[in-house]
Order: structure tokens, then sequence, then C-alpha cells
């Protein structure tokens, strides 16, 4: 599958276009829109290349403003062409990951949503709570709409199954059980001579929980309590009683949506003026396990793509694909689509669009929930969309700074200098986008060097810096602000984004404010009665601030402990850990004489001597 690039935009546009289109490859494949800067508009799939991609240019009168405004900024067209028409689905989602176009619906990376997971290959396995999901043999469930969601699920599961807390590290090096299990949510296998086949049985009905099978769980408990009640097995029945009892009340507090218990997710679309909502329903055993909203604007396509698009990337990787997914809008390639899920899950997965009876009302469910969230996020867009536009017209920038990205620098006279980026996107922080740098070591602490090295690593990748921001704010005032404004121009980026600079105020000269300076201005922007836009730009300042603090300390606190421990020759890791553990830290084995140290297993005379000599020498000081 080799790209094929239309011919150049040197010529005016329509004859480029028009030469692109009429040098389209007949069959199945991907096709790139882009602007005259390079960048990626829109990435779209098609059963027939020469017949979909002419279709935007024609009856132009006609489309939709979304539509209208992507055909008025495309500068050339490049198409990939693939063998069958599935090759073209599965090359289309992963470039639309890849390069995230405005007009496409972009599915933010699972990754931000909490999930559960459980080792089975452990002894005892427990349950973890992870951003990351990994092709490692372990169990996923989720992911969950928010950390309360989580939280609740992990409250009930402790409560009721009492598997172990604590993490591998501590678990296989505890002498006594913990808290937890004092308080009756542990069974202490770390200490206590559990039976494994007990405790996995445990493992089991955790697994049947989070899976959404509470009435299987029901009915296994309520047939072992009177079995244990009629063997005079009191205690073990209470046991199975408040197991019992917690569980319905779990169950209580779940809406039952379908009366043949199945398993399934229902999901639905509600758009207007370029905006859309997805509604998720999670339906585990017929009960409503959760509720997810996906926002997406200045998107293109009916309903039926919208919800195609959000299927293909939702389910290319979630770490659960049900056997049967409800939708609103049935797109146009969904036999495609069940194929590439199907192969996923190992089975057969079905769409299917209800016109009636029972199974159409949780569908009017998720349909009312999507027009709903639709209503209060448009409103969100408009709020922001002043927001945004205010503060643009007040810092005077050509473009809305939809994209900010602030830098700040750390270091400790000079030592361990780091620097750090956050991103706000539409005026939140958008930190799956935050970087983190190590900076250069230099004899005297330089301000403006260290803002010139962090510039050049972040801008000078060409291609590979995009995205670039809207607005790039400098903590600091005009020294730094020339600095960054020099370096943009080495690299010719200085009319790709705007920058300013923010300023602590200066109490000893009764300044009151924080400044904001700009290129060519001599004084700072006055924001009037407009401080909400000025306690913005000091937010972002002040998160910037607080995450190279907590990477600075925690290089730092690393630095230290390695100058001190790895500088003795023959100290690994475990003995490193051997040290620490039994002194508790490095002050402590700073003063035990050698005789102290040579006490300990593996620590020989010679390597208590050496120890003792490096960390006394001051060769080991932080």
């Amino acid at each position: 599958m080799a790209p094929r690039q239309m011919p150049p935009t040197d010529q005016p546009r329509s004859q480029a276009i028009t030469d692109a289109l009429a040098s389209l490859p007949d069959g199945p494949g991907v096709y790139l829109m882009k602007a005259a800067d390079g960048s990626i508009l829109y990435v779209g799939k098609a059963r027939d290349l020469s017949k979909r991609v002419p279709s935007y240019f024609s009856a132009i009168e006609h489309h939709d403003p979304k539509t209208a405004a992507l055909v008025a900024q495309i500068a050339s067209i490049e198409t990939i062409l693939t063998a069958t028409e599935k090759e073209a689905l599965i090359l289309e989602a992963s470039l639309i990951k890849r390069h995230r176009p405005r007009y496409n619906v972009n599915l933010k990376d699972d990754k931000r949503y909490p999930v559960l997971r459980i080792d089975l290959q452990e002894p005892f396995p427990h349950i973890v709570l992870t951003r990351k999901i990994r092709r490692d043999g372990a169990l996923y469930f989720g992911p969950y709409s928010s950390s309360q969601a989580v939280r609740a699920t992990l409250k009930v599961i402790d409560k009721t199954f009492k598997l172990r807390k604590c993490s591998n590290q501590v678990f296989h090096r505890r002498t006594r059980p913990c808290l937890n299990y004092q308080i009756g949510t542990c069974l202490g296998p770390c200490c206590l001579p559990i039976d494994r086949s007990a405790y996995n049985e445990t493992v089991k009905e955790v697994i049947l929980f989070l899976k959404g099978r509470t009435p299987e769980l029901l009915d296994r408990y309520s047939e072992e309590m009177y079995a244990a009640s009629e063997a005079l097995a009191f205690e073990r029945a209470a046991v199975l009683r408040d197991k019992l009892q917690a569980l319905k009340r779990t169950l209580e507090r779940q809406v039952m949506v379908a009366a043949d218990f199945g398993d399934r997710d229902i999901v639905a679309v509600a758009q207007a003026y370029g905006n859309a909502v997805v509604t998720q329903l999670v339906v585990r055993s017929g009960v409503l396990m959760d509720t997810r909203h996906f926002h997406f604007n200045e998107i293109l396509g009916d309903p039926s793509e919208v919800l195609g698009s959000f299927l293909r990337q939702f389910y290319g990787q979630a770490p659960f694909v049900p056997g049967e997914i409800f939708v609103s809008d049935l797109p146009d390639d969904s036999v495609l689509i069940q194929e590439a899920l199907s192969e996923r899950r190992g089975r057969a997965v079905r769409l299917h669009q209800p016109r009636r009876g029972r199974k159409l009302q949780p569908l009017q469910m998720a349909s009312a929930n999507a027009r709903k969230e639709l209503s209060a996020y448009s409103d969100r867009l408009a709020a922001q969309t002043d927001f945004i536009e205010r503060l643009q017209k007040r810092l005077r920038l050509a473009h809305p700074p939809r994209r900010i990205e602030c830098f700040d620098n750390s270091h400790l006279m000079g030592s361990w200098p780091v620097s750090a980026m956050v991103v706000f996107e539409d005026g939140k922080p958008a930190k799956e986008a935050y970087r983190r740098y190590r900076l250069k070591w230099r004899m005297e602490p330089d301000d403006y060097a260290q803002m010139a090295e962090v510039m050049g690593r972040r801008y000078g990748k060409g291609e590979g810096s995009e995205p670039l921001p809207d607005l790039l704010l400098i903590d600091g005032g005009k020294g730094q602000l020339n600095t960054v404004l020099a370096v943009l121009d080495e690299l010719g980026l200085r009319h790709r984004m705007e920058v300013a600079a923010i300023a602590k105020r200066d109490a000893a000269k009764g300044e009151t404010q924080d400044k904001i300076f700009r290129p060519a201005r001599q004084n700072p922007i006055l924001f009037g009665r407009e401080t909400d836009l000025r306690l913005f730009l000091e937010r972002i300042r002040d998160e910037a601030h607080r995450f190279v603090i907590r990477y600075h300390r925690q290089r730092r606190n690393t630095k230290s402990l390695h100058s001190s421990l790895d500088e003795v020759p023959g100290i690994g890791p475990k003995r490193k850990a051997l040290l620490m553990k039994h002194f508790g830290g490095i002050k402590k084995i700073r003063a035990a004489t050698p005789a102290e140290l040579s006490a300990l297993p593996g620590i020989t005379s010679a390597l208590a001597r050496q120890i003792s000599a490096v960390l006394n020498s001051g060769r080991g000081e932080p």
C-alpha cells in the first residue's frame, strides 16, 4: 500500500484540485485532505476512491456549513490504495489516531479512564487500579466513566470479598498482617496460612461481580448459606448472609433495563451544528452498570457516519467487546465493523438497531440522555468560545488561543536543571500532553540559556513538533520573552504561534497584579474588569510551576539516593535495598561501623569498609 501524493499546490488551488480529482485511482482506499500548510484536515475511507472523493466538490452550495468549511481549506489530496475495503477501514482508524485531524471524530485514548486489573498468574491475585491496558494476560474490567464509579465498586469488593490490598512488592516482604486485616477487609494471605484454592474461588466470585453476574452470586450464596445452616456451620452461614445482604443492597441501586439478562452495550448519538455527543450505556446481565458520554465538535458526516467512526475507534481498543451492540443509527459499513469486532472478540458481534418492542426502550433512554448531554455540551462550548474570543481580543491575537502551552524551569543553584510544559485546550488542562525535560547542567544558573534549550527541543523537530500551540505562554518577563522570540525566529516558527510572558508582581514596587507582556509592546497588558482572563493565565502559569517543581523534587531525590549508595563499587539494587531496609536511611548507613555493616548477609568485611569509606569521604554526598 504505497501512498500516492496528488499534485502540489504551487498552481491555483482550483486547478490543483481538478488535476487531483482527474488522477484518482479506482478501488478501495483511504484519502487524506490537507490544508495549504500541509496539515491534515480530514481522513476518510472509500469503497471506490474515484467516486467518493469527487462528491465533496460537487453541488458545493448544498453542503452543510462544516463540509463547506472543510472544502474551502483543501489544498491537496493524498490517497492510499488498499487491497480491500476492510483494510481501508483499519488504515483509516490508524491514521485518525495518529494525526487527529480537525474534522474527524477523534476519540481520546482510553488510558485517561480508570480500569481494574486482575492478574490470575499471581499466587494470591489482587485488584489494581490503572489507566493503561496492556496485552499481558491479565483481566481488565472497565473503563469506568469516573474515579467515583471505581471507588464505589472497590468499596463493595473490599467489604464483601476481602482480597489483599497491598502491592506485590509489599506483599512479599510483609512480616505481619496490616490494618486492612485488622478491620476485616483483607484475608491476610501475606502472613497467614490461607488456602490458595479457597482464595482463588473468592477471586472467581470477584470476576463474576465485575462482569455484572451479581444475580448468579446471589443464588450461589443463598444455596450455600442454607446448606451451612443445615450443617450447623453457623459462622460460615453468617459470613454468607453478610455477603448476600451486601450484594442485594448493591443490586437494589442498579437499574434493570433488559428482561433477557443479556450483556450488551447501547450506543446513541445526538448531533447538531457540527457538535455531537455519543452516549454509551453498559448493560451486563440486564443491569445498567455505567453510562458514559463522549463529546465531539467540528466534525463532518451524518449520525450514522459519526457512530461508525466511534465504534471503530472505541471498540478497537476496548478491553471487552460485548456480543451485541444496539445503535441509534446503523453505519453504512456495519458489516465490516461487525467482522472487525468479531475478530477482536474471538466470537460473533452483532450490531442491531431496534425498531420496536422492549429492546427499543433502552435505546430510547440512551438517545434521550445523548440529547440532554448535547444541549449541556453546546452551552459549555458557547461559554468557552466567548471566553476564548475575549482572551484573543484582550491579547490582540490573530487566532483564538484554543491550545495554550506554558513552560517553566527549575533548578537548585544550577544543579539538577529541569523544565516542564503544561497544555490547556479550550480552557482545560490536557494532562496527557504535559511534557518534562532534563536540561544541560551549567556552571552558573542561566535562565535564558535553559529557556532557549527547551524551546529548541520542543519546537525544533519539524513535523514532529506538531501540534503547535496557538499561544505560547512563558513564565518570566521581557528577557525570557525576547529569548523565546529569538529561538522561534531561528526555527522559522515566529509566524506559526503567538507568544506572551507572565511575570509575578513586585510587591516592593507597589504592584498588585501579575504582568502580562506581549512582543513589540513596552508596557504590560491591562485587563480592566476582565480579571477572569488574567486569573486564567495565572492559573496556567501556576500549573506549570507546580508540575516542574514536582519533577525537580523527584529528580533531586533520585539523584541524591544514587549519589550516596550507587557510588560504592559492588553495591547493586539488591544490596542497596537490604541496607536501606535494615538501617532505614542513608544517614544511619553512614553512621554504622564496618562491623555493623558486615553483619548483614552478602556484605563482606572488605565491602563494609568500602561503604563506610565512600559515604564518609564526601563522594556520596547529595
